[in-house]
């Protein structure tokens, strides 16, 4: 698998979580320990519910660690240019609604749109790499193909960044 580019704010985020996911395991394995005291486990619903948790826990701490080799960590303040690049913020605007966008492009793991931001591995993401202030970027979409015009290209650095 290629490499995959996160802030060092993601990669922060994402290392805390697993330390916060890694610190709930004993207990989960206590709440497991107590419904089996209970008795009889084939109607156990606190038994039921406690493995379920363990599984979705484990699940989640598996897919971190199988991922924080890939990472590609990248320090924003320290990216700049006229293209549009992981790190970058960029203007867009709707050709035939003539509506506004602003994106910063950010991996898959840090992206969070809610809070402005994409992953370079998006649709959007993937038509803006490499375009600059006055290109067009054909975005396939549901309803079509969206042509945009990027109004422009900046970097703000760790700053410009919201992640929650």
């Amino acid at each position: 698998m290629d490499r995959i580019p996160i802030s060092k704010e993601g990669f922060e985020k994402i290392k805390q979580e697993l330390d916060d996911l890694k610190a709930q395991r004993p207990a989960i394995i206590q709440a497991i320990k107590e419904a089996r005291e209970e008795g009889d486990l084939s109607e156990n619903a606190g038994y039921d519910a406690a493995r379920e948790r363990q599984g979705m826990l484990e699940a989640r701490i598996t897919y971190i660690n199988s991922r924080m080799p890939l990472f590609d960590v990248l320090d924003l303040n320290t990216l700049d240019g006229e293209r549009a690049i992981f790190g970058a913020t960029v203007e867009v605007e709707d050709m035939e609604t003539e509506e506004t966008r602003r994106f910063t492009l950010l991996g898959p793991d840090d992206a969070d749109h809610k809070n402005g931001s994409i992953s370079v591995m998006s649709p959007m993401g993937r038509a803006l790499l490499g375009k600059e202030e006055g290109d067009e970027a054909i975005v396939d979409a549901p309803r079509g193909k969206i042509e945009y015009e990027i109004l422009s290209v900046e970097f703000l650095g760790s700053e410009g960044l919201n992640i929650k």
